[in-house]
């Protein structure tokens, strides 16, 4: 198992299929962001990480372009990821709190973190080509599970994508609606669990709060059996 993944994390990092979305990963390592101007930016696409085992999925749509862009981490070194660590802590899916970087001895609990888009894309915006191109490797990361139960989406677009790649595989015809809590039985009996995006502005107007995805956790984790 963790012979595919590394084989897979080597060809996912070296990957410049996209050329739009590698010029403009390059742009962000170069320029960078004040509080970041002296650190060395990770400037590649980004892996998932966590347990190869896992039983639980958690899936972003694209890294943050000074977070796991920065990083080298998913939901690493950013507000978003703040937020959704304390939870993981709280729900004991998480050894901390945290994610600050790849060397933070960071360990999930039978999970899995990645996103469905390895770069991030100029205003959080990716062509439809450039999600068909890159979907690949998450349906390359999802046959390398096999005990995986559930996926947690962040956000409606990680959610509509995750839904969009499961219909083109399986020729779904029902619809999935978004709604945070919902869960939907998928053709592979994974079970597919809809979350509001833990996003500065979602968190701020408490779109979602601790409660909240705490709630969702508890129940992904009930479900998974971890």
């Amino acid at each position: 198992m963790n012979i595919k993944f590394k084989k897979l994390n080597k060809t996912i990092i070296k990957c410049k299929k996209c050329p739009r979305l590698t010029k403009f990963i390059k742009k962000i390592s170069f320029e960078k962001r004040k509080q970041n101007i002296d650190e060395k930016y990770w400037g590649k696409p980004v892996t998932g990480f966590g347990d190869k085992n896992a039983k639980l999925m958690i899936v972003g749509l694209a890294p943050a372009a000074h977070g796991g862009t920065r990083t080298g981490r998913a939901f690493t070194g950013d507000k978003s990821g703040d937020f959704l660590f304390k939870s993981l802590y709280s729900m004991n899916i998480s050894n901390q709190n945290f994610s600050k970087s790849i060397n933070d001895n960071l360990k999930l609990n039978s999970t899995y973190i990645t996103n469905i888009l390895k770069c991030v894309p100029p205003d959080d915006k990716p062509t439809n080509n450039e999600l068909s191109t890159c979907s690949n490797y998450f349906v390359k990361e999802l046959e390398n599970f096999r005990d995986l139960k559930v996926i947690v989406t962040l956000g409606k677009v990680a959610f509509d994508n995750c839904f969009k790649i499961y219909k083109n595989r399986f020729k779904i015809e029902r619809k999935f609606k978004f709604k945070h809590g919902k869960k939907y039985l998928l053709p592979d009996g994974r079970n597919l669990i809809a979350c509001y995006h833990p996003s500065p502005r979602n968190v701020n107007t408490k779109v979602i709060t601790s409660i909240m995805i705490n709630k969702l956790f508890r129940k992904a984790k009930k479900i998974a059996r971890i």
